[in-house]
Order: C-alpha cells, then sequence, then structure tokens
C-alpha cells in the first residue's frame, strides 16, 4: 500500500509558474493546494512559495492580498516553508530590481543584480539560463531539501538577481556564472529558498522537492 501524498500549499500572489510547480510536486510525491487565503497557508502542513517575475511586484501581489503576515506567521510554526526562484527572493529583506524594495525579511540579506564576467574580461549576459552545479555552502546541506544531493548536482536557472545573505550560514549553495560566484540557495531554520527551478531541474529537482515533502 502506497504511502498517502504529502499535503503542501503553493502560495497563489500573481506571479507564480503554478501549473508546471504543482505537477513536479504530485510527480514527488506531494498533495498541491494553491491558495492565496491567509488561513490556508497558516492552517498548511508545509508551504511553497513560487514566482517569476520581479521583486517589486512580487512583494506587491503578496501585500494586495494581505498575505505578508500570514506567510511571516507561518515561518515561525517550525514548519517547512520552501521559497523558489521570486519566491526565494521574497523571502529575503530587500530586493534591489527597478529601486530599492522591502521583503519579507525572513532571511537577512540583500537581493541584487549578478555581474558576471569571463576570464577574458568579457561580461556574459543576463539573464543566465540554463544548467548550472552547485556546490555546499554554510553548515552543509543535512536537514534541507537539497539533503541527500551530491555536490555538482545540475540545476536549471533563468535569472538575472541572486540573494547575498548577511550570515554566512545562511547561505545553503552556490553557483559560478563564468567567473562570479552566487547564492544558489538559502536556509533558515525551517525556511528555505532556491533561485534555480526545482519544476526545470529533472531528476535532481524532484529529488529535492520530494525531500522538502519530507521535512
Amino acid at each position: 500500500m502506497s504511502a498517502p501524498a504529502r499535503r503542501v500549499v503553493v502560495v497563489d500572489y500573481g506571479l507564480g509558474n503554478l501549473f508546471s510547480v504543482c505537477r513536479a510536486l504530485e510527480t514527488a510525491g506531494g498533495a498541491p493546494e494553491v491558495s492565496a487565503d491567509p488561513k490556508t497557508i497558516l492552517a498548511a502542513d508545509r508551504v511553497l512559495l513560487p514566482g517569476v517575475g520581479a521583486f517589486g511586484d512580487g512583494m506587491s501581489g503578496l501585500r494586495e492580498r494581505g498575505l505578508v503576515e500570514p506567510l511571516r506567521e507561518f515561518a515561525k510554526t517550525g514548519r517547512p516553508l520552501l521559497g523558489v526562484c521570486l519566491g526565494m527572493q521574497l523571502l529575503l529583506s530587500v530586493g534591489t530590481e527597478f529601486g530599492e524594495h522591502e521583503g519579507l525579511g525572513l532571511v537577512h540579506g540583500r537581493v541584487t543584480k549578478l555581474a558576471p564576467g569571463a576570464a577574458d574580461g568579457r561580461r556574459l549576459k543576463l539573464p543566465h539560463i540554463g544548467w548550472n552545479t552547485l556546490r555546499p555552502e554554510g553548515a552543509g546541506w543535512a536537514g534541507t531539501p537539497l539533503e541527500g544531493m551530491a555536490p555538482g548536482s545540475p540545476v536549471y536557472f533563468v535569472h538575472s538577481y541572486a540573494p547575498r545573505p548577511e550570515d554566512p550560514e545562511h547561505e545553503l549553495a552556490s553557483c559560478e556564472y563564468g567567473t562570479t560566484r552566487f547564492c544558489a540557495a538559502v536556509r533558515r531554520d525551517n525556511l528555505s529558498g532556491c533561485q534555480f527551478h526545482p519544476e526545470k531541474s529533472g531528476p535532481v529537482g524532484l529529488a529535492i522537492l520530494a525531500r522538502f515533502l519530507e521535512l
């Protein structure tokens, strides 16, 4: 007899790639529920905050739906919360895309634009699109969605900005784009976030989502 699917609320604030995220969660053994209801989010077993777009627009979408404080309150419960791409960036204190914007402040730090260079001095194109490999940072991957992943695991990115946590222990993984190193995943207690798209990262991404569902 198969184990029951693990419930997860996927936050809808108007900027998420909800269909592909939910399909990936189902494949990984989850039972996703898309919701913009604060009470549903606060009562969730675990929450996934997706997102594609600009930081300021993301925070506006959360504020318009009354979701900023519920997400902050959920973070205090100790239950797992995973941010993906823009959703991960919104976990930080400040985003600098098209001006400075206050984030959720759940991970202290800023989201800043990449300035990737090549070894020959050229400036590489933005956004950074495609596959890249993860390396462990901070306290390692135990107890996080990346637990069990091998260093060098390939994941898929589409982004021009990346997080810069104030505390090095909150950096979970890093990557390099040309000669530029950037933070690819963050963690703080029950919170974690990935700049890459696990729903587009094949078996590695599905394994990361499955581990999140087990937390």
